[in-house]
C-alpha cells in the first residue's frame, strides 16, 4: 500500500498491550535482542516513510501504544502485524520476512532450549507418569491438556503452548532421525481428557508414531505390583559426541544433569522400567484394544 504522507485506515484499531504470550521474558537475552532489533527496523522505515505513530498506528489497524512498545522491543509483534506493516510501508517483503525469526522467540526459552537439545540428540529415553509425553500428543490433545491448568491460561497462552509443543515434533522428520524410546503409564491412556474424539484421535496417533522404525512405545500396566517409576518422569538424551543430559524430579531436583554418576543411576531406573512394562509389541496390541473400547 502507497500511502504517500497519508495514513490510509486499513482495518480496525486494535490494541492488544494487556494480551499475555507477546511480552518480552526479561530474562531471555536472544528474543530481547531479536524484538529490539525488528522493532528498531519498524521504526527505521515508518521514519523513512515520513509516517508518525499516530499515522502509523491508524494505516496498520493498531493502537498507538502497541505500535510504540513494538518498536521499543518490549512487545513481540503478531505476524499479521508484521504482514499489514510491511504493506503499509511498501517493503516488498522484507518487513514481512521477519516473521519467522519473531516465531522462534514467542517459544519459551526453556522450549527453545529443550527443542535444540531434542534436534541434536541421537538417542531420548523418556518416561512420563503423569501425562502422555509432549512429542506425543496431537495438537487437539496438547489443547485440552493446557485447559487443564489451573489458575486458567489464556487461549492466547493456550495456543502459544500448542505450538510451541507442536515444533518439537520436528524430531521425528530429521533426516538421521533419532532412536526414541517411550514409557507410558497406563492411566496416561485411560484419562478422557479432551472428550471422547480427542482421546481416540490421540490413540489412533499413537499407532502411528509406533509405526515408525526409530520409534518403541511401551505400556506400564496399572496392575504391575513393582514400579522403578513412582519417584517420578525421567528425560535422558545422548548425543552424538558420547556426551548425554538428563532429568528427574529424584535426581537434582529435576534440574538438567550431565554428570555420569547422576546419567547412570537415571539410566538404570529407566531400564528396569523398560523392563517391567509390556514389549512394544504387547503395548501396541494394548492400545488398540484400549481404542476399540473408547
Amino acid at each position: 500500500m502507497s500511502v504517500n504522507g497519508e495514513a490510509v485506515r486499513v482495518g480496525p484499531v486494535t490494541d492488544q498491550a494487556d494480551e499475555p504470550g507477546w511480552e518480552v521474558d526479561p530474562d531471555d537475552d536472544w528474543a530481547l535482542a531479536v524484538v529490539a532489533t525488528v522493532g528498531r527496523q519498524l521504526r527505521l522505515r515508518r521514519e523513512a516513510a515520513g509516517l508518525r505513530v499516530p499515522e502509523f498506528a491508524v494505516a496498520v489497524g493498531y493502537g498507538e501504544d502497541l505500535v510504540y512498545k513494538i518498536e521499543s522491543g518490549k512487545r513481540i509483534p503478531r505476524p499479521e502485524y508484521l504482514d499489514t506493516a510491511d504493506d503499509v510501508l511498501g517493503a516488498g517483503g522484507l518487513v514481512a520476512a521477519m516473521k519467522e525469526d519473531v516465531r522462534k522467540v514467542r517459544y519459551p526459552k526453556k522450549v527453545r532450549d529443550l527443542a535444540q537439545m531434542e534436534a541434536r540428540a541421537v538417542e531420548l529415553q523418556l518416561y512420563d507418569p503423569v501425562n502422555l509425553h509432549g512429542l506425543l500428543q496431537t495438537p487437539e490433545y496438547a489443547r485440552a491438556l493446557f485447559r487443564m491448568r489451573r489458575p486458567r491460561y489464556a487461549e492466547e497462552e493456550i495456543e502459544r503452548g500448542v505450538a510451541a509443543r507442536t515444533a518439537r515434533k520436528a524430531v521425528f522428520d530429521r533426516d538421521s532421525a533419532p532412536e526414541l524410546s517411550f514409557v507410558q503409564d497406563e492411566w496416561t491412556l485411560r484419562r478422557r481428557l479432551g472428550g471422547r474424539e480427542v482421546v481416540r484421535a490421540q490413540l489412533a496417533h499413537l499407532l502411528t508414531v509406533a509405526q515408525l522404525p526409530n520409534v518403541e512405545i511401551q505400556v506400564m500396566p496399572m496392575d504391575r505390583e513393582e514400579h522403578a517409576g513412582a519417584d517420578g518422569g525421567i528425560e535422558v538424551l545422548k548425543f552424538e559426541d558420547g556426551t548425554a543430559v538428563g532429568r528427574s524430579p529424584a535426581v537434582a531436583g529435576g534440574r538438567p544433569v550431565t554428570d555420569p554418576r547422576q546419567l547412570r543411576i537415571l539410566e538404570l531406573r529407566y531400564g528396569i522400567i523398560r523392563a517391567q512394562a509390556l514389549t512394544p509389541l504387547e503395548s501396541t496390541a494394548f492400545i488398540e484394544r484400549l481404542l476399540g473400547e473408547t
